[in-house]
């Protein structure tokens, strides 16, 4: 009798509240004009090579908040990454960005090159466009 009971309550709950438990959530759009105001700062740094470290380190940090407000799961940020990684259209230059920022971490009298540097930050500015966090460039349809 029980056993009929809680199959009739779980066929009931199945029907009418399946969807609303495994629902998944929607992705959450992102702010983009916080974001590029503080990707302008970041950008600004980059005129003094003395920046270059806190620059770097300041656009990761940047990233891993774009991919805790989309919701992606992950204790730490390479789990993020790895997460995101089918959103990135140039998932090699993300990951450069951020391994050097734990190069940074590592050692921060680390002397680095500007050839990386850049690298870096055009990899983790491309990952913010793909995330939405930042102005992809492109012309918007008309209508």
């Amino acid at each position: 009798m029980i056993f009929v009971i809680l199959l009739a309550v779980g066929i009931v709950l199945a029907a009418v509240g399946g969807s609303i438990v495994w629902r998944k959530r929607r992705p959450r759009v992102l702010k983009a004009d916080r974001f590029q105001d503080r990707w302008q700062e970041l950008q600004k740094m980059c005129s003094d090579k003395k920046n270059w470290p806190e620059a770097v380190v300041g656009a990761d940090k940047l990233l891993h908040e774009a991919l805790k407000k989309k919701r992606l799961g992950g204790k730490s940020m390479g789990e993020k990454l790895v997460k995101a990684q089918r959103l990135f259209t140039d998932n090699d230059g993300v990951w450069f960005g951020h391994k050097l920022r734990a190069k940074i971490d590592n050692d921060p009298n680390v002397k680095l090159k500007e050839a990386e540097v850049k690298q870096a930050l055009i990899g983790i500015r491309q990952a913010l466009k793909d995330l939405g966090a930042l102005p992809d460039g492109k012309p918007a349809d008309k209508k």
